[in-house]
This record gives structure tokens, C-alpha cells and sequence, in this order.
């Protein structure tokens, strides 16, 4: 993955969200492993950069948006933004699967605290920021950095901007092209 976390130009506060992901990582266990939120914390970070969820949108995300069977998730956007369905790969409906089996418990919410309640934002956002010093990004992150790099990741693969925009649920293209704009293969094929 070759996305940008953050949009500032020093070459070290310039990470990719593998990086990012992999940085974080202990002996090979999911992210967050040791702390407070166990295996639940990769998943928030995995499932919020693969499907550019808002914090929000993470927060809210329910059981009965994910279909098992189809291996898709449909997604409620938050700031009166288009709705989706994002497919959902294997490991990422592995990690789910168990989730939902491990859930205790159990609740309509697909992430919840340690005491069963939904998960907030707020609780979110300091996971996110902790994790990013035990990254030592060297910045401090934010979840939102989390939905930009999934903008960037799918840009630098070559996707068209319609396409991310529908992903991403913007309803306004203006909010999208940053993405396009800076990947590095953006003029790759012209003159061939």
C-alpha cells in the first residue's frame, strides 16, 4: 500500500497505511493485541481504512450490515453521504465471524466497549492515537487519517475518481479529487 496518512510534506510525517498497520504489530498478533481492546482493535483500524469509514460510521456499524452469506456490508454514511456496499474479503469476514462469535456480550453493535456498550468515537479516537505512538509515527494520528489513506491507497491503485467517490460516499466530487491529484502514477500511460 502506497497511501499517504497524513497530507503534511516532510518525508517523515509521509507514511503508508501498511506501514502504518504493520508498525504497529507485535510478534505477529493483531494490532492493539496488548492492549485494552485485544484482537476488536485491529479490527476498528482494518475495517475503517478498508471501507473509509468515518468514526462515526465505524461506531454505528451493526451486525445486521454485514450479510455473511453474500460477503458484502452495507454502509449508512454519515454527514448526508451516499450510502454503499462494500464487498468484504476473506480474512476481513474471518476477523468478523470471530468477533461476532467472541462478542460478550452480545449486542447489535458491532463494536463495543468492555462493558457491552457501543463503542464511541471519543473511545476510538484515543485507540487510534495510542496505537500511532506505539507506532512512533513521529505525529500525532487521528482516525480520521485512517478513511484519507484508504482515498490515497485506492487512488495509487488506479482507480477513477467516480468510482472512489462512490466508495467513499462524498456526494460532491470537489471532496474526492484530492485523492487523484497527488497519486504518483496519475500520468503513467500518456504518450504510450
Amino acid at each position: 500500500m502506497t497511501c499517504l496518512l497524513s497530507n503534511r510534506t516532510s518525508g517523515s510525517n509521509l507514511r503508508s497505511a501498511g506501514w502504518f498497520l504493520r508498525r504497529s504489530r507485535h510478534k505477529g498478533a493483531w494490532i492493539g493485541s496488548e492492549e485494552r481492546g485485544g484482537p476488536s482493535s485491529f479490527n476498528k483500524l482494518y475495517i475503517a481504512f478498508r471501507h473509509g469509514l468515518r468514526s462515526s460510521e465505524l461506531v454505528d456499524l451493526r451486525w445486521d450490515k454485514i450479510d455473511f452469506t453474500q460477503a458484502v456490508l452495507h454502509i449508512r454514511r454519515a454527514k448526508r453521504g451516499t450510502p454503499a456496499t462494500h464487498p468484504v474479503v476473506g480474512d476481513e469476514m474471518r476477523a468478523l465471524r470471530k468477533l461476532q462469535r467472541d462478542q460478550d456480550p452480545k449486542s447489535p453493535f458491532v463494536f463495543t466497549s468492555e462493558r457491552g456498550s457501543p463503542f464511541t468515537t471519543a473511545g476510538f479516537a484515543r485507540m487510534v492515537e495510542r496505537v500511532g505512538v506505539e507506532a512512533r509515527l513521529g505525529f500525532p494520528a487521528h482516525p480520521h487519517m485512517l478513511r484519507h489513506a484508504c482515498g490515497f491507497a485506492l487512488a495509487n491503485k488506479g482507480h477513477d475518481t467516480r468510482a472512489l467517490q462512490a466508495y467513499l460516499g462524498h456526494r460532491n466530487i470537489q471532496h474526492t479529487v484530492r485523492y487523484p491529484e497527488l497519486s504518483p502514477g496519475r500520468f503513467k500511460d500518456f504518450w504510450r
